[in-house]
């Protein structure tokens, strides 16, 4: 007898359809498997059959054939395990052929009929909806990560025993089944705040623009002046993500294996912030088959990288293309994947090995030591930056009469503002942030006054931009705009704007 089920495998952070096919024969009894199966795929015969017998079940000595198609597209990971029995139960007898169609499943057995939960269970169930699916059936312990999939029914099991109950129901008992209850409490409290931060206004003042704009920024200066300090708080003011890139973004933490338990849902905008030592395989996405790095789970929040000179010149070349593209490439052997990129990318780093320069009293570096350090950061890297602000050390005045500065609760409404402002404009296109404008939408969408257009040409020339550079000053100068209320860019916002991408210049000659 024949039987089939629906599941899904991932490539990338996607969820591909799979159907799961088990044929049962005559002739010598024999358990293959096929259809380009990974060896944890394969184990699954020992754990479904195991489990099955476990379960109080008997089978006739029989021929079975398990197939996963399409046989072209390698499967991989412990989600087959539930499928593949179904199919098995539904091809004995067990279960009725009809119960088997329009249901998508997965999870993985232990051999004592247990159900354990499986990585990736979000983009399985979103291929279940997308293949129009009436239900789901996922490992309860994933059950909570469903909650807010609108038309498709989820029904959690704990082992095979209830497994078969639940079949015995009409509609497996689809119509008893409630969406799962989403947690209304954040991801993440945060216990930092802007008002922390004694003095560096300007510096302040920049990273609020990098909010606001979602542009990325570089922090320069001397050590312990507080550049990891601002960076570590720009989360703080940050609006909650909207439900359909919270969605997004979960899909790619539960492919990590990174919800559970208490998280089941990514509300907040992630910061990630790797080691110094991490290596371009952690940033992008490694292995055989790559899993998510940091730059894919950092989409849609922020990727901060201290001490940027001391990261490896192939793990920081390796942010260039996700930079421009907001999406990353990986091939190997098996296939090709894409991850989503779409971060802001936040750095800090001292101007020289101890720290102190240009302040020659103090700094013991020679000019060769300096010149090297600075090299680590490669013109095509340092030109992505958005905003470049310098930071020195904060004068003994402030730190006696400290005077409280903004909130972040408060320069998280003013960010609010302005997001909300950038969405009205980008009404009906892909646009999200100003940030994010190609080069004829920036011409399209940052309109300057006489005396600002003037003004930045005569940057152009003069500090020798690259068009990049040139179109980057624009999107920051439409962001400061917006902060202050003005529908257009006037001389004075070219002017900061100018400042963010003249610090760089300093340095770097």
């Amino acid at each position: 007898m024949y039987s089939s089920v629906l599941s899904a495998t991932i490539s990338g952070v996607e969820g591909v359809p799979v159907l799961v096919e088990a044929d049962v024969s005559g002739g010598l009894p024999v358990f293959s498997m096929v259809g380009y199966l990974s060896s944890r795929v394969r184990e699954a015969q020992e754990r479904v059959w195991t489990a099955l017998r476990n379960t109080g079940l008997t089978f006739p000595p029989k021929r079975i054939t398990v197939n996963l198609s399409p046989a072209d597209i390698r499967k991989e990971g412990t989600r087959f395990d539930l499928p593949i029995a179904a199919a098995l139960l539904g091809a004995f007898g067990y279960l009725e052929h009809e119960k088997l169609q329009g249901v998508c499943m997965a999870g993985e057995l232990g051999l004592n009929g247990e159900i354990k939960g499986v990585r990736g269970i979000l983009p399985i169930v979103d291929t279940a909806v997308k293949n129009r699916c009436p239900l789901c059936i996922v490992p309860s312990a994933n059950l909570a990560e469903t909650a807010g999939f609108c038309g498709i029914k989820v029904l959690g099991v704990s082992s095979l025993e209830e497994f078969l109950e639940l079949a015995k129901l009409e509609d497996w008992g689809a119509s008893l089944v409630s969406e799962p209850e989403s947690k209304e409490e954040k991801d993440e409290e945060y216990q930092d705040d802007f008002s922390d931060i004694l003095g560096q206004e300007a510096a302040k003042r920049a990273a609020v623009i990098a909010a606001a704009g979602f542009h990325n920024i570089l922090f320069i200066g001397t050590k312990g002046a507080g550049k990891t300090m601002i960076a570590t708080r720009l989360p703080t003011i940050f609006p909650e993500l909207d439900r359909e890139d919270s969605m997004e973004l979960s899909r790619i933490y539960s492919v990590a294996g990174l919800l559970g338990g208490e998280r089941t849902r990514i509300r907040t905008r992630p910061f990630r912030s790797p080691h110094h030592t991490a290596t371009a395989k952690a940033l992008a996405g490694g292995g055989a088959y790559p899993t998510p790095g940091e730059i894919t789970l950092a989409h849609k929040g922020i990727l901060f990288l201290d001490e940027l000179p001391e990261f490896s010149r192939s793990a920081l070349e390796i942010l260039r293309q996700p930079l421009e593209q907001r999406k990353i490439f990986i091939s190997r052997v098996h296939g090709n994947y894409e991850f989503p990129a779409d971060f802001l990318l936040a750095a800090a780093m001292n101007p020289c090995p101890c720290g102190y320069y240009p302040d020659r009293n103090r700094c013991a570096c020679t000019r060769h030591q300096v010149e090297n350090y600075l090299g680590k950061i490669s013109g095509p890297l340092l030109d992505r930056f958005d905003i470049c602000t310098e930071m020195r050390e904060v004068p003994g005045e402030k730190l006696k009469h400290r005077s409280a500065g903004k909130t972040s609760e408060e320069i998280r409404r003013e960010v609010l503002r302005v997001h909300e402002i950038q969405k009205e404009r980008y009404k009906g296109t892909e646009i999200t942030f100003n940030s994010r404008l190609s080069g004829k939408e920036t011409e399209k969408f940052c309109i300057t006054d006489k005396n600002a257009g003037r003004l930045l040409g005569k940057v152009y020339e003069k500090l020798g931009l690259s068009v990049r550079g040139y179109y980057k000053i624009l999107k920051t100068a439409r962001t400061i705009a917006d902060l202050e209320g003005s529908e257009k860019i006037r001389e004075n916002h070219i002017s900061e704007a100018v400042c963010y991408r003249s610090i760089d210049k300093k340095y770097w000659k």
